[in-house]
């Protein structure tokens, strides 16, 4: 039976070399072989998610027409608050599927200067201000502490990913350094109704970029992960063990050396007792959008045309529903 490792970071944060190159050959084990593994040992305060974790469930229960009030008025921005039903992430793969059953409040970068990079028009396509709730209190400030933790967290990883792929240890650095990604707050709402034909609480789909960093719930209706043998298996998520998976960018970046795994939400088993919420916070780093992916010196020949990150995830947002800004 397929198992998605955890993996202890503790050691590279703390040691030498050798104890970062342990680190990454475990990392390039599981990415070889699943895509996905769970960290610990990262350092991010457990008091830290847990509050947000707790303006999370706060603000998903408020009044529908108080969660609209945080909806970005150009309906698809990837900023503010998402109503059930308004995107399917099959769709990003090119499959069909009925509506995702999930609602979900996008936040983009917090740390934006008046540099060029973010206000020529290709970058105010990405770096739409974020919208927040009048409600809950804290809600801004837990977020945006957050974003910074998993902003950290990823440049730990992708330096970790560098040693696993033979090239110099700070080769990622300034490619994801003014990442475009954005990170959501997923909330799936309990079932009181049997779903259509299909409908999942998210459709089978991949992530865009690079890593995605996952903080989720140990609840009925969870994430789920194709194996090479097109098996599904569950995948244990806890909110402070996190759960990290590579994006279609960094497979090209490693010329498929790595796996963009397909993965989705499950609904809960049909029964009252288990058909309640379930809540994960998702991180993703997708790289610069003027970053050009193409195949690592150290893994070729290639197998992809070269690609511009932006340019990659306004055709994927494209396809679920979700826009960039426009210029």
């Amino acid at each position: 039976m397929i198992s998605i490792p955890v993996i202890d970071l503790a050691p590279a944060r703390g040691g030498g070399r050798a104890e970062r190159l342990a680190v990454a050959r475990a990392i390039d084990a599981a990415c070889r072989e699943i895509g996905f593994f769970a960290v610990s040992g990262h350092g991010v305060p457990d008091a830290l998610v847990h509050e947000l974790r707790l303006r999370a469930h706060e603000f998903f229960a408020l009044p529908l027409a108080d969660k609209l009030a945080a909806r970005h008025p150009v309906l698809g921005t990837n900023r503010g608050y998402h109503p059930v039903g308004g995107e399917t992430l099959a769709a990003a793969n090119d499959a069909a599927a009925p509506p995702d059953l999930k609602e979900f409040f996008h936040v983009g970068p917090v740390d934006v200067s008046a540099d060029a990079y973010y206000t020529r028009p290709r970058g105010r396509r990405h770096f739409e201000p974020n919208l927040w709730p009048a409600a809950p209190a804290g809600f801004e400030s837990a977020a945006t502490a957050y974003y910074r933790a998993m902003s950290e967290q990823i440049r730990v990883l992708m330096r970790l990913a560098a040693l696993a792929l033979d090239v110099e240890e700070g080769f990622f650095d300034d490619k994801v350094d003014r990442s475009i990604g954005t990170m959501r707050l997923n909330y799936y709402p309990a079932q009181d109704a049997a779903p259509e034909p299909g409908q999942l609480r998210a459709s089978a789909h991949t992530d865009y970029g690079g890593f995605t960093i996952l903080s989720g719930e140990d609840v009925p209706g969870g994430l789920q992960v194709r194996t090479r043998e097109d098996r599904w298996v569950d995948v244990t998520t806890s909110p402070t063990t996190f759960v990290v998976n590579i994006g279609d960018l960094l497979m090209r970046w490693t010329n498929d050396r790595w796996l963009s795994n397909l993965h989705r939400v499950v609904n809960p088993p049909a029964t009252k007792a288990a058909s309640g919420p379930r809540l994960s916070i998702a991180f993703f780093n997708h790289p610069n959008y003027d970053a050009l992916i193409e195949c690592l010196p150290s893994q070729g020949p290639p197998r992809h045309a070269p690609v511009l990150s932006g340019e990659y995830r306004d055709v994927k947002y494209a396809k679920t529903g979700l826009v960039a800004a426009k210029p």
